[in-house]
């Protein structure tokens, strides 16, 4: 014999007023927000900028920034600063070309354009900036203003 009773219906995974009900109510899904299937003809440009992962580190000397680009060559990637202190990291990813013959299983590699842009701090050096690449790894280093020491100057206390 069921302990609840039967106003909630005889199926308890759907019913909305059963307090044991195995449904979560989603906020968003009252709201019709735009995905990335949305728009087909973004979704593989986009897919290779989210898949950009990069690295920030201040060390006591520069700003280091490491992005994973794995299969990419130097010549694909590009990094620019602007004269607002704003670093970009660029490239793309192409597609490989589809032989007729081929039978595709599965892809899950991203393709497209990608893009990442960061706002430098004031103490930045922005014309001794060096990049490279190496193992699909770029390392941009962004050497910082050496800070000059204030100069202490003692003074006598008369009295």
């Amino acid at each position: 014999m069921a302990m609840i009773p039967t106003i909630f219906g005889n199926n308890r995974r759907s019913s909305l007023f059963d307090p044991f009900s195995l449904d979560l109510w989603d906020p968003s899904k009252e709201f019709d927000f735009p995905t990335v299937t949305s728009f087909p003809s973004l979704s593989r440009e986009n897919s290779a900028f989210v898949n950009t992962r990069v690295d920030w580190k201040e060390t006591p000397e520069a700003h280091v920034f490491k992005a994973d680009l794995p299969g990419l060559k130097k010549e694909e990637v590009k990094v620019e600063i602007e004269d607002d202190r704003v670093l970009q990291i660029s490239g793309e990813r192409h597609v490989e070309k589809e032989e007729r013959n081929d039978t595709w299983h599965r892809v899950e590699r991203s393709s497209g354009k990608f893009s990442r842009r960061f706002r430098l701090p004031e103490n930045v050096r922005m014309g001794d900036v060096k990049a490279s690449m190496e193992n699909g790894v770029l390392t941009i280093t962004v050497p910082k203003v050496e800070m000059k020491k204030p100069e202490i100057k003692f003074v006598e206390i008369s009295g």
